[in-house]
């Protein structure tokens, strides 16, 4: 999306400043991956990766770094499921995409403790170029609302240059389930 880092593989920033959150040797879901840039990053810090795109183009190269799912995530189902489950990983990693559909599907795919490594464009964007439509545009706030139920490390919203653009990026780990406290037998309670 006219982002050359994008374009030359190199993995965002973000994602290199806090994939040492993910558990050491763990698995990382890349949605969207694309030509696999963080796949071929996540791969290279020892972490068992898997791609997921809708370019069959774009996962031969991809390939190479890791596990690589061809789907079409916008129109069909999750096609990372496991005995009706959805599969989870460590960490789920999404740079430069946005489906607002699939913010639960992708909570889901973390295993508790997992972290979700989240940057995409945001509101403002429309004013220095592509992505313009507001489909594709985060609102003010909107990961810390689509993940509130998560532990937040960092949050960053606003404007990036080299190349001008508008961004949100979470950092975020899935809390262990709560346990549900036993019953108090009958003749202790009031």
């Amino acid at each position: 999306m006219n982002n050359p880092s994008h374009d030359l593989g190199t993995p965002s920033p973000w994602v290199q400043r806090w994939s040492h959150l993910i558990r050491p040797a763990g698995s990382a879901l890349d949605v969207a991956c694309g030509r696999g840039r963080h796949l071929r990053y996540l791969a290279g810090q020892g972490y068992i990766v898997t791609g997921v795109d809708r370019s069959e183009e774009a996962l031969q190269i991809a390939s190479g770094h890791g596990d690589t799912v061809l789907a079409d995530i916008e129109n069909e189902p999750w096609p990372l499921v496991d005995q009706q489950q959805v599969r989870q990983f460590d960490a789920v990693v999404v740079t430069n995409y946005l489906w607002r559909a699939l913010f639960h599907v992708l909570e889901q795919s973390l295993a508790p403790g997992g972290v979700l490594l989240y940057e995409t464009f945001a509101q403002g964007n429309e004013t220095v170029g592509k992505p313009s439509r507001s489909d594709f545009l985060l609102r003010p706030g909107e990961l810390l609302t689509a993940f509130k139920s998560m532990h937040i490390i960092a949050y960053e919203e606003g404007f990036l240059s080299q190349p001008d653009r508008f961004v949100q990026r979470i950092a975020a780990i899935k809390p262990a389930p709560t346990a549900t406290p036993a019953p108090i037998p009958a003749r202790y309670t009031l």
